[in-house]
């Protein structure tokens, strides 16, 4: 079945009204003759790291299958939220949760990968409704149970339903328009990239970047999804960049609480590494005065408890800010303890790639925004002084 696949990410739900704005941009797609349309949603922003938090506060050693469950929660209000705010546009809508969206799944909870995908429930909604609204980055496992696809899945979600709905693109809405030479937030005259290739943002995904996960990209490429990256703004919609099969351009990341892990020796951290690569974790070989270990870039939760797994518990994990430079062969990685520190090493690589690109605006300056309304469900700290 035709339909348009839209994702929101969390950054457009900063307030209950948000909600409305976005579902006036769907009514307004449909009657600008869109036919059906299947809108992916992410929590509110801020929403997984209060649930997270407050499940450790309950239990900090909570399996991993129960965090899943609770952490889905955040996407599932959000899809409640726009399914109401889109029926009071008067327009036929019905949302659907991970137990529902016909994506299964391995039980790999934390980070699951996506095993077989049966299109059937979302075409049986899109044949009743205009609208379908879907929870982003959750599944089932082949038991039934809710798995989680990872942070910042809901990318994953909205290219895997563009693909099984037979769709040849998939629009990523976020809180900028685009992909840039570097995070636009915090560099300034960070250039906007037009038209990126699959490979090349996959890589930036893995090193830092935050605006598409790199699954999503690597399953758009396998699938040949194109990914339109943009922005609803109150000025109406901004494109930035489309990810297809060609364009490249040097570029500097940031990956904040990247975790070092301390090996024993050479053949551990060898070893440690190849399971890490196995597991499709970007991680690097680090040698300083500690000794041999590695910094594991991405996914890093999931890596932890790989390293748990191992039963090397007692291996020793610092928390650094990797920055990363990336060109069309490089790829060099400095390690600061100081995040104030890393942001001045990559305007300082950004200046030596880009020259004279400090003046240009691209980007708002300000700091990134949760919700004040992540927590309108639980409180943070009351979970925490009541845990038994």
């Amino acid at each position: 079945m035709k339909a348009t696949v839209l994702k929101f990410g969390g950054s457009s739900f900063l307030h209950p009204e948000d909600f409305g704005r976005v579902a006036r941009h769907l009514a307004d797609r449909l009657a600008t003759g869109e036919n059906k349309i299947v809108a992916v949603v992410s929590a509110m922003a801020g929403t997984t790291d209060n649930l997270k938090t407050v499940m450790l506060g309950v239990n900090k050693q909570v399996k991993p299958s129960n965090l899943d469950a609770a952490l889905a929660t955040g996407e599932m209000l959000s899809a409640c939220l726009l399914e109401a705010a889109v029926s009071r546009q008067e327009i036929s809508v019905m949302s659907l949760n991970g137990y529902s969206l016909g994506i299964r799944t391995n039980s790999d909870f934390g980070r699951a990968s996506i095993e077989s995908v049966d299109p059937g429930s979302i075409i049986a909604a899109l044949q009743e409704n205009d609208i379908v609204i879907a929870t982003g980055g959750q599944a089932i496992n082949q038991s039934g149970r809710l798995t989680f696809l990872g942070r910042n899945s809901s990318d994953l979600t909205a290219v895997v339903i563009a693909s099984m709905l037979g769709g040849r693109s998939c629009e990523i809405y976020s809180n900028v328009p685009g992909v840039y030479t570097a995070d636009p937030y915090l560099v300034p005259g960070a250039r906007l990239i037009p038209e990126i290739a699959y490979g090349t943002i996959a890589r930036m995904s893995r090193y830092g970047a935050k605006v598409l996960h790199h699954k999503a990209v690597e399953y758009a490429e396998k699938h040949s999804v194109t990914i339109a990256c943009k922005s609803l703004t109150s000025d109406g919609v901004v494109s930035g960049t489309v990810v297809t099969g060609h364009g490249n351009a040097p570029s500097v990341t940031l990956a904040r609480d990247a975790a070092v892990v301390s090996c024993g020796s050479i053949a551990a951290r060898n070893k440690l590494l190849a399971l890490l690569d196995q597991q499709d974790v970007s991680a690097i070989c680090t040698d300083d005065n500690r000794g041999a270990g590695i910094c594991i870039l991405s996914d890093v939760d999931f890596a932890l408890r790989i390293v748990a797994l191992t039963g090397s518990r007692s291996v020793p994990v610092r928390l650094k800010t990797a920055v990363t430079e990336l060109d069309f062969s490089t790829l060099r990685v400095h390690l600061e303890d100081d995040y104030t520190r890393a942001i001045s090493r990559a305007r300082e690589i950004h200046e030596r790639i880009y020259p004279g690109s400090d003046g240009e605006p691209v980007a708002p300056r300000a700091a990134k925004q949760r919700s004040t309304h992540s927590s309108m469900l639980i409180r943070t700290n009351d979970a925490s002084e009541n845990a038994q």
